[in-house]
């Protein structure tokens, strides 16, 4: 692959293959993210969701394959080409990931004082205040610390960091899990309004129906060591693969629907309610 491409893919993938020792976790694997799009990442236990993820992001050396972010290939830049390809995507890695050690604040100006040592002291607190602000956490959130916050708290201090940089693309690995279910669909409301207030592109891991119905804009499968299928969910129900058949048409998949359905219902009465 060589820079340039398609201006609308963020993410291009092509013949991925990932593995620890004798076990396969990608074989060939293939993936276009759009920008501007969550696309949420789905698969079973082993699949390699998380895998994938790293190796997009340069933390997984991939055995074979191609990566490209930004119309740029990964492979064989120096760390000053990687780095300014890096600072344009924020990560909120599996239980939010924060330094146990740093207040909130000083979690969110790490990624700062890495990319941009040159901000002084005042700076980094206003930048750290706007972003706590920005994902709904009060103001007293900055000086405490993660062991202080709640689970959906410490959920958004791990995106308000992902965010110190203004990116343009974000990595979300199950940031919906551990929730409760009005914590997640809170976080998930918050998460839509962000993405289109700042034009993001979003790459989601998650294994919530719920999130799936509500914010994705298409959904990437994961089975066999490939993506097996990418689309919208009526495009995903109208396949015949017993993995995609049992985990969207299964109890759980029927009972987000049916909650995604009445939703939308609920949405649109408001709407004419309040003549918006």
């Amino acid at each position: 692959m060589t820079d340039g491409g398609d201006p609308d893919i963020l993410i291009r993938v092509r013949g991925l293959s990932n593995g620890f020792g004798d076990q396969i976790v990608h074989e060939n694997l293939d993936l276009d993210v759009r920008r501007g799009e969550i696309l949420g990442v789905v698969g079973g236990s082993g699949t390699g969701k998380s895998v994938l993820m790293r190796a997009i992001i340069g933390l997984q050396t991939p055995q074979a394959g191609e990566i490209e972010v930004f119309g740029k290939s990964m492979a064989g830049r120096d760390d000053e080409e990687a780095q300014s390809i890096r600072k344009r995507w924020g990560v909120l890695f599996q239980g939010g990931a924060l330094f146990s050690m740093l207040t909130v604040a000083e979690n969110i100006q790490v990624p700062l004082r890495e990319f941009y040592p040159e901000l002084d002291q005042q700076l980094l607190d206003e930048i750290a205040a706007y972003k706590v602000a920005m994902t709904g956490l009060a103001p007293d959130a900055g000086p405490k610390y993660p062991s202080e916050l709640s689970g959906g708290m410490r959920k958004r201090a791990g995106l308000a960091r992902a965010l110190a940089l203004d990116p343009e693309l974000l990595f979300l690995d199950e940031p919906t899990a551990g929730l409760d279910p009005i914590g997640a669909a809170n976080f998930d409301t918050l998460l839509k309004e962000l993405k289109d207030a700042l034009g993001l592109t979003v790459f989601l891991i998650t294994h919530d129906l719920d999130t799936l119905y509500a914010i994705c804009d298409r959904v990437a499968v994961l089975a066999d060591h490939q993506v097996i299928a990418i689309g919208t969910i009526p495009e995903l129900l109208a396949l015949d693969h017993p993995w995609i058949r049992e985990y969207f048409k299964g109890p759980r998949g029927r009972f987000a629907a049916d909650a995604n359905e009445r939703n939308k219902a609920n949405a649109d009465m408001n709407r004419t309610e309040t003549g918006a």
